[in-house]
């Protein structure tokens, strides 16, 4: 009995670790807030895929989560709200080197890791603004108003599991003179055991929400006006105008974007025709009619109609998909095919190849051809008589969020190993093979064995030796 409870700390402890450095991981960024969300035995949150190291959940992605965590069943939601708050707090208070016994969220540890039922959502890196309104959010999901409770009041209250109840638990942070920030935290992580232990005890159902009003330490970044005086900038330089990229929306969402600089395409060695004007401009002549996106397959077909004259109609199709490979136990998606319809004509690529990312990856790279270096592979004959050039490419055709305007973590095609790389490792073998030689002469060299004897004959050495 006692090597279980011994073995099940230890598992509460390990999980603990992994859900501080979670939070330790990312990037450290200036106005943002943790968020940690959890709920109690018997309700499952919907998996959401871990954010990439740096990225800032905005007000819009949280939203959307909470619209499928939440979903249209009653709920009894619990926010504990801190005046300040960061992932600081946790690496430094949390005891994640080593000093466990010395963390100040003992209850917040046991509650979510050991009574949960489900693993609990972790956003390291909310956006200020986000975690702000986080109150309203939850307000307006809810459609009810919050109320401000305390353990001694929450003891009076009946729930009804029938209906919404959102209950905000307000707790201070270092503002005392009497007490240190461990001291508060510890003092916060209390009251949070004692709540989620009267709620347990009147066997209620629960979804909590632990978060900051707004951040307690704030990395300030270098304004404009700062650089510009620091720097030298040409007069009357005009920045160009970053366009959005394009995005085709199904019936579920948002599920295919693309960007490029230039959508270069040439036949027959003639000149060269952009397509980017036409793509990503407002008001662009460019058609998505055709697209289509599911689980495994997605299309985006580009009807760009009689504007490139004299090949008309022309239109331009990036047919991906994505598959589960065992060996890396991830999905990952492919750029199958592109394909270049003039006239009646069809001139086919291949890139799935070299063109691949993980399936919630966007793939990126500055040069994409048919001519140098090629990541696109000709199918046909009539395939060799058009060059492309797509500069800054950047595309994504599966697993993006609602309501988001930008891509995920971009894969980028530049390989390992660099020109530069190899010179450097090419130059270092050689540098090691020279002191090699040399240490081995050296080992080489033998000492004297013979020595004259001034009041003796003297040695005579033979030729032969």
């Amino acid at each position: 009995m006692a090597g279980s409870e011994s073995s099940s700390k230890m598992r509460t402890k390990m999980a603990f670790i992994a859900l501080l450095f979670a939070l330790f991981s990312t990037g450290s960024c200036s106005s943002q807030v943790p968020l940690v969300m959890w709920s109690s035995e018997g309700y499952t949150l919907p998996q959401l895929v871990s954010p990439a190291a740096g990225h800032i959940i905005s007000h819009v992605q949280l939203m959307a989560y909470l619209n499928s965590a939440l979903g249209s069943a009653p709920h009894n939601m619990l926010l504990f709200l801190q005046d300040k708050m960061s992932k600081d707090d946790f690496t430094r208070y949390g005891g994640v080197f080593g000093n466990k016994q010395d963390s100040v969220f003992p209850n917040l540890e046991v509650n979510i890791l050991l009574r949960s039922s489900s693993s609990p959502l972790v956003l390291p890196a909310l956006s200020w603004l986000g975690a702000s309104a986080v109150p309203s959010l939850l307000q307006e999901k809810l459609g009810v108003s919050p109320l401000s409770v305390d353990p001694d009041t929450l003891e009076h209250l009946r729930f009804n599991a029938s209906e919404n109840t959102l209950l905000v638990i307000n707790l201070p942070y270092c503002s005392s003179a009497y007490l240190s920030c461990q001291d508060v935290l510890r003092n916060n992580d209390e009251v949070i055991g004692k709540v989620l232990s009267i709620m347990k005890a009147q066997s209620v159902p629960y979804t909590a929400i632990y978060t900051g009003l707004k951040p307690s330490r704030v990395i300030e970044e270098p304004s404009v006006i700062v650089q510009s005086s620091m720097s030298r900038s040409l007069l009357q330089a005009v920045v160009d105008e970053v366009k959005p990229p394009l995005m085709f929306n199904s019936t579920r969402g948002p599920c295919i974007m693309l960007w490029a600089q230039n959508l270069n395409v040439s036949f027959s060695d003639k000149e060269w025709i952009d397509l980017g004007p036409s793509t990503f401009a407002s008001g662009g002549s460019v058609s998505t009619s055709g697209s289509f996106c599911n689980e495994t397959n997605s299309q985006l077909v580009l009807d760009y109609g009689s504007s490139v004259s004299p090949y008309n109609p022309f239109r331009l199709i990036f047919s991906m998909s994505q598959r589960r490979y065992p060996v890396s136990a991830r999905n990952w998606f492919t750029l199958d095919t592109v394909e270049l319809v003039f006239n009646t004509l069809t001139a086919t690529y291949n890139g799935s190849h070299r063109i691949y990312a993980p399936a919630e990856y966007s793939f990126h790279c500055q040069n994409v051809n048919n001519f140098r270096n090629a990541l696109l592979v000709p199918r046909a004959q009539n395939a060799t008589q058009w060059r492309i050039l797509f500069t800054d490419f950047q595309i994504q055709g599966f697993s993006i969020l609602n309501g988001t305007t930008d891509f995920s973590y971009a894969s980028d095609c530049a390989g390992f190993f660099t020109p530069g790389i190899w010179m450097g490792l090419i130059t270092s073998l050689l540098m090691l093979l020279i002191l090699t030689y040399g240490l081995h002469m050296i080992m080489q060299l033998r000492s004297m064995d013979r020595f004259d004897d001034p009041k003796g004959p003297s040695i005579s050495v033979p030729q032969s030796e």
